[in-house]
C-alpha cells in the first residue's frame, strides 16, 4: 500500500556538523543552486519549494524530531562549481547523503562524486538519460529521464495532431541534445519525417537564421528544447516572421513556467509543452503546494518546484524508515521507497537499462487565454485542447 510523502529539487541533506545523530538537534540540508546565471529562474522557484517544504515539516516536529536547517549555496549552474560544493558537503561536512543539483551537467558531476565516495545521491531534475544508465548503487532519480518527458506529448500527437513532419529547435547542452534526440526517435514511433534538427547556443538572441530554414521546410509541427529566454525569444521570433504549424511544442523546462508566457506575450497563446506536473495534478498534497506557493510569490509552481517540495516529504520518508542516518542505511531506505508525493508517484526500479530510476506519467500543458492548463491525458484535463490552432494572420 503506497503512503503519502513529497519531492524536491537540489540538495543535500546532511547532519549538523560535527553532531552525532542521536544527538544533533537539526537536519542540515546544504542545497547547490544556480541562484545567479542563466537558469537562476529555476533556482529561485526551487529555493522557495523547499522554504516552503521545510516551513512545514519543521512545524508537524521535523525529521526524527529534528528542526530542518536550509544551507543554500550558489552553483552558478557551472559543474565544476557544483562538484566542488559536494565534495566539500561529503568530505569536510560529512554530510551522508546528496540531493540536486538542478541541471543535468551539473548532476552528473555531483553523481560521479557520490558514487565514488559511495553517498547515496538523489537526482531531482536533471533528466539526461545516462545519469541513471551507469549502473551506480548509489545514486537514485525521482524525475522522468529526458526520454520519457515526452510520453504525453507522444500520445497527443497521435490522438490529435497526426503530424506528417517536425522541424526541432535545441539548445546545446546536455537537456537540449538528449531532448531533441528523444523527439526524433518519437517521430520514428508516430510515422513523423524530421525535415530539420538545428541547435543553437543557450542566450542567442537572433533566431531568424534558423527560422528561416524552418518556414521554408513548413513543417507540421515545431518542436523546441529550451530555457526560458530562448523559449519566450522563439516565439516572438516565430510569430514576427508569420511562421505557420499545425502546433509549436516546447520540451518542458523553459516552456512550462510562468515566465515563459510573461516574457513571449500573446506569442505564447496555443503552444503546448511537455511536463511533468502541473497545479492541477490529482497527486495528494499538488493543489495545496500550488495554491500556497501562488499566494506567497503570485504565480504557481512550475513542476520544478513540485520536485523540490516533494524532495523534502520524500527525504522524511527515507529517513524516518532508515535504521539509523548512515548512508548505506539511508540507501537502503531509498531503494525501498513506494510513495505518491505531491509530484506524483515515486518507486526506484532497474529496467529498461536503468538503475535506480523512477518511472511515471508525463502530463501535457497547453496556453489557453494566457495562462497554462493541462490538456492531456484526458484523465488529467482542467481543459479542452485548443485545436486547430489559428494562423498568425487569423488571431487578434
Amino acid at each position: 500500500m503506497r503512503k503519502f510523502g513529497r519531492i524536491a529539487g537540489v540538495a543535500l541533506l546532511c547532519l549538523a556538523v560535527g553532531t552525532p545523530a542521536a544527538m544533533a538537534k537539526t537536519l542540515k540540508f546544504g542545497i547547490p543552486l544556480p541562484l545567479t546565471g542563466s537558469k537562476s529562474k529555476f533556482g529561485e522557484i526551487e529555493k522557495r519549494s523547499y522554504e516552503i517544504a521545510a516551513e512545514e515539516i519543521n512545524a508537524a516536529g521535523g525529521i526524527r524530531g529534528m528542526q530542518i536547517e536550509l544551507d543554500i549555496q550558489d552553483s552558478q549552474g557551472k559543474p565544476d562549481i557544483a562538484r566542488a560544493i559536494v565534495e566539500k558537503f561529503i568530505d569536510v561536512d560529512k554530510y551522508p547523503f546528496v540531493v540536486g543539483a538542478y541541471s543535468s551537467s551539473c548532476s552528473k558531476a555531483v553523481a560521479a562524486v557520490a558514487e565514488e565516495r559511495k553517498v547515496p545521491y538523489l537526482v531531482v531534475t536533471g533528466s539526461a538519460d545516462d545519469i541513471t544508465q551507469k549502473g551506480y548503487k548509489y545514486v537514485y532519480r525521482m524525475n522522468p529521464s529526458v526520454a520519457y518527458y515526452t510520453g504525453g506529448l507522444r500520445g497527443f500527437l497521435k490522438e490529435v495532431v497526426k503530424p506528417k513532419t517536425v522541424a526541432i529547435l535545441y539548445e546545446s547542452s546536455d537537456f537540449g541534445t538528449k531532448g531533441a534526440k528523444a523527439m526524433e526517435k518519437d517521430a520514428k514511433k508516430l510515422g513523423m519525417k524530421v525535415v530539420l534538427k538545428e541547435k543553437y547556443e543557450s542566450g542567442a538572441v537572433d533566431f531568424k537564421p534558423i527560422l528561416s530554414q524552418v518556414k521554408a521546410k513548413r513543417p507540421d509541427v515545431i518542436y523546441m528544447v529550451s530555457y526560458v529566454m530562448d523559449a519566450s525569444l522563439l516565439m516572438r521570433q516565430i510569430k514576427e516572421l508569420r511562421i505557420d504549424a499545425k502546433l509549436f511544442a516546447g520540451g518542458a523546462a523553459g516552456f512550462a513556467i510562468p515566465e515563459f508566457i510573461e516574457n513571449a506575450k500573446d506569442a505564447s497563446e496555443y503552444v503546448v509543452t511537455a511536463t511533468l506536473w502541473s497545479p492541477q495534478a490529482p497527486y495528494p498534497g499538488a493543489k495545496a503546494f500550488a495554491e500556497k506557493y501562488k499566494a506567497k510569490y503570485g504565480k504557481y509552481p512550475s513542476y520544478h518546484g513540485a520536485e523540490a517540495y516533494s524532495a523534502l516529504y520524500l527525504m522524511k520518508d527515507v529517513l524516518e524508515r532508515a535504521k539509523d542516518l548512515g548512508s548505506d542505511e539511508i540507501r537502503d531506505a531509498l531503494a525501498a521507497t513506494d510513495i505518491v508525493t505531491a509530484f506524483g508517484p515515486v518507486k526506484f526500479e532497474a529496467k529498461e537499462g536503468y538503475t535506480n530510476q523512477n518511472f511515471m506519467d508525463t502530463l501535457v500543458l497547453q496556453v489557453i487565454d494566457g495562462k497554462h492548463e493541462t490538456i492531456w491525458p484526458r484523465k488529467f484535463a482542467t481543459a479542452e485542447p485548443k485545436y486547430p490552432i489559428p494562423r498568425w494572420r487569423d488571431r487578434r
